[in-house]
């Protein structure tokens, strides 16, 4: 009876175990991977046309995911849906305006995401007819659906005024110098606490409503008009 007890109680767990939300967070981690590498090389080839190669010699100028992971800002792009990459080495001082250069090169990498997340929407709406049919298509549709939402999100997020996000570089450009340096004091703590108020929903819920209303309201309807544009391929 014990047994047949245990076993039971297997099966219940298995039955009532949410699989959709493990698939979800598979299908992501490519997404957020492609996401992050064009976020970061964004950040570096700006840089670089700009007059600084700090990054360009630390070898960070490249599409090699491996060298732009943060291995905790991956874990929170694929659960939540906002993280960070490992930032890309700038010299401000290498730029003939620092102050114009850095805002410029911070700003390049929210910039590539919302690109990245337009052209992820324009292959939903072209491939989204021949392969909705498919189990595999499918999955390939819900990845480029997830990889516009999630670029949109890395995008919006690093826009926060926060150090160390984008969003605290440019605002670089309109500060005094003396006020920059006191909002850099906080960096080290800026981190822990937006993982504290993302993972809680304090500051989770309201980037989500905000992703969301970008993700629907521009994206989307970028891939509905592509999917009606490619219906006369498919049905004549």
């Amino acid at each position: 009876m014990r047994g047949v007890s245990v076993i039971s109680i297997v099966r219940d767990i298995w039955e009532g175990f949410d699989f959709t939300y493990i698939l979800s967070i598979l299908l992501s981690v490519v997404p957020s991977l492609v996401c992050i590498t064009l976020h970061e090389l964004g950040h570096g080839y700006v840089a670089w046309r700009l007059g600084d190669d700090t990054a360009k010699r630390a070898g960070r100028l490249t599409l090699n995911p491996l060298k732009h992971i943060d291995t905790m800002g991956l874990l929170m792009m694929v659960c939540f849906h906002f993280g960070w990459a490992k930032p890309v080495p700038v010299n401000m001082y290498r730029f003939r305006n620092p102050k114009k250069g850095m805002a410029v090169t911070a700003l390049a990498g929210p910039v590539t995401n919302l690109l990245l997340a337009l052209v992820f929407m324009v292959l939903y709406g072209v491939l989204a007819l021949p392969l909705y049919r498919s189990a595999a298509g499918k999955y390939l549709l819900q990845m480029l659906s997830l990889g516009a939402y999630i670029s949109t999100g890395l995008a919006i997020f690093n826009l926060l005024p926060v150090p160390p996000l984008d969003g605290s570089k440019i605002l670089l450009s309109v500060l005094s110098d003396e006020s920059y340096a006191k909002l850099m004091r906080y960096e080290r703590y800026g981190m822990i606490a937006l993982m504290v108020l993302v993972a809680t929903g304090v500051l989770g819920r309201p980037l989500s409503a905000a992703v969301s209303a970008v993700y629907g309201n521009v994206f989307v309807p970028v891939a509905m008009h592509i999917q009606k544009l490619m219906l006369p391929l498919f049905y004549r």
